[in-house]
């Protein structure tokens, strides 16, 4: 059986010199980086090596970049620390934020009483930046304004640039979500205003389990987790060594064939939109996933001409004929309540149909897309014979 994998925004392959480079580092540095001796100067080195070409990456100090085990303790703790911390009284945020935003500003609202303001977003789930300028106004308090840069499952790129300068021009401080764009877009932290953003790994062909936040020059942010002095007393914990190498190793590789994934990841997900509409003339595409200059190229999110009923069916038939995919985000299957972000963008009368994911990596082909197309075909036409497609 053909086995085509398409749901890289929860998770990518791991490349295979990621793999040599990990492996090579648990046999030979398995020293503490915390040990004075040769074993752990030997791991430290390597965690410091790999510090460095980070941030020269994204044209920051070596000494912002503070290693976590993903994007989510990244989230976590700048947002908690912020609070505690920074004196940070209000957030600025958006209904189709990760749920490591959402859920820690929930629980700082309840925790601190922080006022919480989400900004309003057009039809197709951009952020609306009059709105945004307008909630920056009218607040007194300290600000923090907290958006995704590409969002994880309609595939909306934020204007940083716009919210940078929305941002400096009120005294607000800027935190980004960046786990779908590092390792996917250019992106010069250097040039930004942006005070924080978190990054995971696992989703530019790194491993699983590491990732690292990214805190701004004396910004004042203090830890989450207690302990030792690592990560220059923002993180406790022994460092995973050979997760930080692979992560190095991804993230030099994700930048050195940038252009050329981008352009040809670009063309397949033109091709697999016009093969989609060639044969489901009824499909529609959620967010701005569409579009390819205002989304990133790797997401597509389709919302098919079914019964929601159906959608069990749907993924089961998929999955049986070897394409993985997703129906909203990784992170929430099994919720019963949908995706929040189809919900905060979409009609209820929208929502009747269910909607897929389908996420790209370099590692596919068009042949993977022709086949996955027919198989939806496929999978179509068999309840077109039992009358079961609805008209929209």
């Amino acid at each position: 059986m053909r086995k085509v994998y398409l749901d890289s925004a929860a998770t990518t392959q791991m490349r295979p010199e990621v793999i040599a480079e990990m492996t090579k580092v648990m046999q030979e540095n398995y020293g503490n980086p915390s040990s004075t001796h040769g074993f752990g100067r030997s791991a430290k080195t390597l965690i410091e090596r790999a510090r460095k070409n980070i941030a020269k990456l994204l044209d920051v100090k070596p000494s912002e970049i503070i290693f976590t085990s993903g994007g989510t303790e990244a989230d976590n703790l700048i947002l908690n620390s912020a609070v505690r911390d920074l004196g940070v009284q209000r957030i600025i945020s958006s209904a189709i934020e990760h749920h490591a935003v959402l859920h820690s500003i929930e629980e700082l609202q309840q925790k601190y009483g922080i006022e919480v303001a989400h900004v309003k977003l057009d039809p197709k789930g951009f952020v609306d930046y009059n709105h945004l300028e307008e909630l920056l106004k009218e607040g007194h308090k300290k600000t923090l304004v907290s958006l995704m840069h590409v969002n994880n499952e309609i595939g909306n790129i934020l204007e940083v640039d716009k919210v940078d300068a929305l941002c400096e021009e009120y005294h607000a401080l800027f935190h980004s979500d960046t786990v779908q764009s590092i390792g996917h877009l250019e992106f010069d932290l250097g040039k930004t205003k942006i005070d924080f953003a978190a990054v995971s790994a696992h989703k530019f062909h790194g491993p699983k389990g590491i990732g690292f936040a990214y805190v701004r020059e004396n910004s004042g942010l203090r830890p989450l987790i207690f302990g030792g002095a690592q990560e220059r007393g923002l993180r406790a914990g022994t460092e995973s060594v050979h997760n930080i190498v692979g992560m190095e190793k991804a993230m030099l590789m994700a930048y050195q064939d940038l252009e050329h994934e981008k352009t040809y990841m670009t063309d397949l997900k033109s091709y697999f939109i016009d093969q989609l509409k060639k044969e489901i003339p009824d499909i529609k595409f959620n967010g701005g996933s569409e579009d390819l200059e205002k989304s990133t190229y790797t997401v597509i999110n389709a919302n098919l001409p079914i019964p929601e009923e159906k959608t069990p069916l749907l993924q089961f038939q998929l999955d049986l004929k070897g394409i993985a995919c997703s129906k909203g985000s990784a992170c929430q299957s099994g919720s019963a309540k949908g995706s929040h972000v189809l919900n905060a963008v979409s009609s209820p009368e929208y929502l009747k149909h269910p909607s897929v994911r389908f996420s790209l990596s370099s590692f596919n082909t068009k042949e993977d897309i022709d086949y996955t197309v027919q198989e939806l075909t496929n999978f179509l036409q068999e309840l077109k014979k039992r009358e079961e497609v609805i008209a929209y």
